[in-house]
């Protein structure tokens, strides 16, 4: 597969060039300005020190990048990049809207929810179009279809794809969140409370669920792929618009990781059982099997059709502050693909 992948030379660089041929770079009187603590001579070409941007075991092109330092590689020495763990969509809207993420990797639902309850983020990669969700059930459970959740405790990450699947799945038997009861656990928590007894079902998500049913004998009752929304790398408005240069390595470094992660199938299944502690087995069933990293990674039209679909469960929910008019004014305004745009350009 062959990929050329665009890096950006930074504006800063090029006036840099610039001046150095107009003025013929007088070496003598540089030097004496850089070594009087001249900071025009050793200021960063990048329009930041640092870069604060999430790692997530739901998005294996970011373990990619993170394991092979790809935006390291890129920034050198002059920018420090902070790896954070997001335990989930939920998770990482909540380091987005805090500012201790400048970039961070969500389901498609979860950013909708975020920008219309007025998060100021924008998708700038898609990394992939996944089946990461679904209804889940203990081993020998009486609970066979969506119908029997009436009355049943189901756990579900508020905020999260999983939460959504979940309320799509019940609407598909005219049931509604009220008609279960809901407990709000973390992913990792909902399957404990599944394998411990505590909860009747669990809406699941990859690669915890792969592991649940590979190790615990749990039984996946309905799948539906087209209720889970593409995973979205978002970032801030203002990172965006402050620091639009190192936005652009992130996607490049993205875009790298994709070409690099079809090539490499098993390589990245393994990268994703050592991160996530599953076995290989079952990062292999995540990755080959329900997660397309194949996709455009320019965010668009595809993205915003399934949002579309979702937008009316995130108003019946209440889960909106604003209503119609908030989900609205979100899908019009959360895709930017500038940058991912010029990174794919010539692929």
């Amino acid at each position: 597969m062959s990929t050329v992948i665009r890096r950006t030379v930074p504006a800063i660089v090029l006036a840099g060039a610039m001046m150095m041929a107009t003025t013929g770079c007088l070496s003598g009187e540089n030097a004496s300005a850089q070594s009087e603590g001249d900071t025009a001579g050793t200021a960063s070409e990048w329009s930041t020190d640092t870069l604060s941007i999430d790692f997530a075991t739901y998005n294996p092109l970011s373990l990619i990048v993170r394991d092979q330092g790809l935006i390291e590689d890129v920034l050198g020495d002059d920018v420090t990049v902070e790896w954070v763990q997001s335990a989930g969509s939920n998770k990482a809207n909540e380091f987005l809207r805090a500012g201790s993420l400048d970039v961070g990797s969500t389901a498609g639902s979860a950013a909708l929810l975020a920008r219309a309850n007025g998060s100021p983020i924008q998708v700038i990669d898609i990394y992939s179009q996944p089946e990461w969700s679904a209804i889940v059930v203990p081993e020998g459970s009486d609970i066979t279809s969506v119908a029997d959740l009436a009355g049943k405790s189901v756990a579900a990450t508020t905020g999260t794809d999983p939460y959504f699947f979940l309320l799509q799945a019940l609407e598909t038997e005219g049931l509604s969140v009220d008609d279960i009861e809901a407990q709000n656990l973390q992913h990792a928590d909902g399957r404990a409370a599944l394998e411990a007894g505590s909860v009747d079902a669990w809406a699941g998500l990859d690669p915890i669920m792969a592991a649940a049913e590979v190790e615990s004998g749990a039984q996946l009752i309905y799948r539906n792929v087209d209720f889970n929304s593409y995973g979205f790398l978002n970032a801030t408005e203002s990172f965006l618009t402050d620091h639009p240069d190192v936005a652009q390595v992130v996607v490049d470094a993205y875009e790298e990781a994709r070409a690099w992660a079809l090539e490499n199938p098993e390589e990245t299944a393994a990268l994703l059982a050592e991160v996530a502690a599953i076995d290989i087995a079952v990062a292999n069933t995540v990755i080959q099997e329900r997660s397309n990293l194949d996709v455009s990674g320019v965010p668009g039209e595809a993205q915003l059709d399934v949002l579309r679909v979702i937008a009316p469960v995130l108003v019946a929910s209440d889960a909106v502050q604003g209503g119609e008019s908030a989900v609205n004014d979100a899908l019009d305004t959360i895709v930017n693909d500038t940058f991912a745009v010029q990174a794919t350009e010539g692929r």
